[in-house]
């Protein structure tokens, strides 16, 4: 997990197991937000912040590392639109497994 560039110790010693996916709590991240002295880093922090918590919600109040990884690479020019295509297929299989049936993408 790669949280802009913040060194492993840090990682570390925040990551927390959640169901299957390791996940970094908001408040660290809020944190860090607020102390950081490099405007960018906290600029980006806070956005990392709005991705795991709005745009793709896994555990309530943490970050999952995918949408970490996804950050990484958007920082290294890989396009994340397969990534976010396959997060989104997840959601839609969680919602229906929680009613009826299933999806089962396009027909």
């Amino acid at each position: 997990m790669n949280i802009t560039r913040m060194g492993e110790q840090w990682i570390a010693s925040r990551i927390q197991q959640k169901g299957d996916s390791k996940c970094v709590p908001w408040k660290s991240l809020r944190d860090l937000v607020l102390v950081h002295p490099a405007v960018k880093k906290r600029v980006d922090v806070f956005a990392l912040g709005i991705y795991g918590l709005v745009i793709f919600p896994k555990a309530l109040g943490h970050i999952d590392e995918a949408v970490s990884d996804l950050f990484d690479r958007l920082s290294k020019g890989v396009t994340p639109v397969p990534a976010i295509l396959t997060e989104t297929f997840r959601s839609l299989n969680a919602c229906r497994r929680a009613g009826e049936g299933r999806f089962i993408g396009c027909a």
